[in-house]
């Protein structure tokens, strides 16, 4: 099948279904055999099934495997109903350029691409297709782990979409460059890197693509190192939507001293460039049973000095093994954004000088408060706010030490 379609090579010939271990086969003849009978008995073409049917079967297989991989499943699946959220938020135009540069296994961007053929598409033999004047989405994604890269590729291929999807780290490797060497631009981008992912500070230093320029993010976390790389690559007028760690938009206020996120933050604040925060539910993500929340950044903002903060934490619906949001959680949150309206025990919307008297701290619980509750502090949140502590007091006795070394009084520090 390879062989036919050049889009799947390395995707689905990357397993050897005749391989041996130890000189054994490691899947039999017979249970094979039983399984190419069974998917012959039906025609699975793209017009022999029902709409999106195979898209759908791809994402319910990935969402099972992300039940039974526990905090690995992370690194490859987005929780369908953030990805439609996030896709509401952005509502990509035709035409218009995605990119996703940790794109797992391309959920985010096959979520924009339905949005866009949901507002779009005419009605087709039971199918909804873009007319012949409706240009579609480009389609860009860059992923690190192959085997990731490759349910990428199948689930691009699965919905019929055109899409540039590479293998390679791109904090270290961006792959989509323009041609004078500096990052591709694009429209829209979408997001969920690996939350408070670790990288040495020199990853940072002297980056060739002048990526870091709000500052050096702490080696403890690289989600404002993820924002930076994100923002390069935004167009004039671009709109990104990002999932990230609640901490993201807290760390380092309100503490004594510098703080390298806090500082960051403040930078993008002030340039007025954050034009909303969504504290997610907790226990929706795969890897991790804490909340998250979807930081959305616009280089035109349509309410140029204000931020709005959505507090959707209450809205969802008990699951097993994780717990979701229902269409009408989503439509409503989406409503609330598209709308910007302020709604009682739900959102409010603060400006930019609010945001400077709080020490620059966007998350949305602090100032929407629901049933008199407060925010607590996580323990994993905890540990990484001393991590990052640690460092700027590395930081401060290294400059010490060299402070006291030119005035001849070296070694009079002790760590």
């Amino acid at each position: 099948m390879a062989r036919e379609n050049p889009k799947l090579q390395g995707v689905i010939d990357a397993v050897d279904f005749n391989a041996t271990a130890a000189g054994q086969r490691i899947i039999d003849d017979g249970p094979l055999a039983r399984l190419i009978e069974v998917l012959s008995r039906h025609r699975l073409g793209l017009n022999d099934v029902e709409p999106d049917i195979l898209g759908r079967a791809y994402e319910y297989l990935l969402r099972k495997f992300a039940e039974g991989q526990g905090q690995s499943a992370g690194e490859f699946y987005t929780p369908r109903e953030v990805a439609i959220l996030m896709a509401r938020i952005l509502e990509p135009e035709p035409g218009m350029t995605v990119y996703d540069p940790c794109c797992g296994s391309g959920g985010l961007l096959i979520k924009c691409h339905l949005r866009l053929l949901e507002r779009y598409g005419v009605r087709e033999n039971g199918r909804l297709k873009l007319p012949s004047h409706v240009a579609p989405l480009k389609v860009y994604g860059q992923e690190w782990i192959p085997t990731t890269f490759a349910m990428a590729r199948m689930n691009a291929f699965i919905h019929d979409i055109e899409a540039d999807i590479v293998v390679g780290d791109t904090m270290r490797r961006p792959a989509f460059r323009a041609p004078d060497g500096r990052l591709q631009q694009f429209d829209l981008v979408a997001a969920n890197p690996m939350w408070n992912q670790k990288f040495p500070l020199e990853t940072y230093e002297h980056d060739p693509f002048d990526r870091f320029r709000f500052g050096t993010p702490p080696a403890s976390t690289a989600d404002w190192g993820w924002i930076q790389h994100m923002y390069t690559a935004l167009k004039d007028g671009g709109r990104m939507a990002v999932v990230l760690d609640t901490g993201a938009v807290s760390r380092g206020s309100g503490n004594q001293g510098s703080s390298r996120e806090r500082d960051i933050r403040k930078a993008f604040v002030e340039r007025d460039l954050i034009e909303a925060v969504i504290l997610l539910p907790e226990n929706l993500f795969y890897n991790t049973t804490a909340p998250g929340i979807i930081l959305v950044i616009n280089k035109a903002k349509k309410h140029p000095r204000e931020i709005l903060l959505i507090n959707a934490s209450k809205l969802f619906l008990k699951g097993r093994p994780k717990n979701y949001l229902s269409e009408e959680h989503v439509e409503h949150i989406a409503s609330v954004y598209h709308g910007w309206t302020a709604e009682d025990g739900l959102s409010t919307i603060i400006t930019l000088e609010e945001a400077a008297r709080n020490d620059y701290n966007l998350s949305p619980g602090r100032y929407v408060v629901q049933n008199g509750g407060e925010e607590v502090l996580p323990l994993d949140e905890a540990v990484l706010r001393l991590q990052e502590a640690e460092e700027e007091r590395a930081a401060a006795d290294r400059e010490l030490q060299r402070i006291l070394q030119f005035l001849g009084m070296g070694g009079a520090v002790r760590g």
